[in-house]
């Protein structure tokens, strides 16, 4: 079982990137995929998340309307396209896969999911 993270960088304010989450070695269709991130001293945090149909999507209130999750299943491939980066968005990006279909009361919490990728820096700076 692998995820494999890829597709951060260094982007100025107001950028964007667009982040790939690869899957290998289990049934990708029946995972929800989460995106978390972790930010130089703070805590991990979940970034977003989205069920195996698609259909279901949650994200932290401060990405919002800048960030957009998305699935691929033909692909084995889970996506965060990340739109207008601040600064406060610099963090190492994991994505993550879970076989519970979350709540949006639960899908922050990092136990539930099974399987971890390695990581992504994205540096958002001038």
């Amino acid at each position: 079982v692998q995820l494999q993270a890829s597709g951060g960088g260094l982007v100025q304010p107001g950028g964007s990137l667009r982040l790939s989450c690869a899957a290998s070695g289990f049934t990708f269709d029946y995972y929800t995929i989460g995106w978390f991130r972790q930010a130089p001293g703070k805590e991990r945090e979940g970034v977003s998340c989205i069920r195996y149909s698609g259909n279901s999507k949650f994200y932290v209130n401060s990405v919002k309307g800048r960030f957009t999750i998305s699935r691929d299943n033909n692909k084995n491939t889970a996506y965060l396209l990340m739109n207008n980066l601040k600064p406060e968005d610099t963090a190492v990006y994991y994505c993550a896969a879970t076989t519970t279909s979350p709540l949006s009361s639960t899908w922050t919490r990092e136990e539930i999911y099974n399987h971890w990728g390695q990581g992504t820096l994205v540096t958002v700076s001038s």
